[in-house]
């Protein structure tokens, strides 16, 4: 607790002052653009790895990234979807996964995870991916992770569009989804591509879009 005490003290202190402008702005209102959805990983910094202020980025964050598929008893996950989407009207979504992610890991290599039974249940939402996963051939335990990293990014992607308030903003195209792998060893950003099945490297091709708002409302 010392080092997060003192790292208040500092951003009191010295960060504070510097932006105050921008807190008192923020004070009373808010107005992210993007609605960005990654791992609780503690070594996942949406905000750092972005390079975005306070008040740029509206959070979820979870175990595996997941996204419930909407049901008549919506839960954190989806409470948050509706208010960025209907109330904040944010115009991108990103789904980010991650490498060495530990729940994919537990999907990817089947670990027994009786003695966790409320992960056990919240990685059921990422079954449809484990199953996509589990057919196709991999080299090795890396590369079946990665893959499951990757599939795991599509179906939350899938499932996020099953919420009404996605599905209008879709229809009414105003509404980006993209789908990010961070590697954090290397730093770099994988997008999926809009044919949903390819993943390439970001810093190479920003504009990549994985449903954008044009086509969704086309079609």
């Amino acid at each position: 607790m010392k080092a997060l005490i003192d790292g208040f003290l500092k951003f009191q202190n010295e960060a504070f002052p510097q932006r105050s402008d921008l807190f008192k702005h923020l004070a009373t209102t808010q107005q992210p653009g993007t609605l960005f959805i990654t791992c609780s990983d503690s070594r996942v910094v949406p905000e750092l790895l972005t390079q975005q202020e306070p008040g740029e980025l509206f959070v979820i964050r979870n175990a595996g990234n997941i996204v419930p598929s909407y049901s008549p008893h919506p839960g954190g996950v989806s409470a948050t979807v509706e208010y960025a989407v209907a109330v904040l009207g944010v115009t991108d979504i990103v789904i980010c996964g991650h490498s060495d992610c530990g729940a994919m890991t537990a999907i990817a290599q089947c670990k027994c995870m009786d003695h966790l039974p409320a992960v056990s249940g919240w990685l059921q939402h990422a079954e449809s991916a484990k199953v996509m996963n589990e057919a196709r051939v991999h080299g090795s335990d890396a590369a079946k992770l990665s893959s499951m990293v990757r599939e795991n990014v599509i179906a939350q992607l899938a499932n996020i569009q099953t919420h009404p308030s996605v599905r209008l903003a879709q229809e009414q195209g105003r509404l980006n989804l993209h789908g990010w792998v961070y590697d954090i060893e290397t730093g770099s950003i994988d997008a999926l591509t809009s044919d949903r099945r390819t993943f390439v490297p970001l810093a190479e091709r920003p504009e990549t879009c994985a449903i954008s708002a044009q086509a969704s409302h086309a079609a």
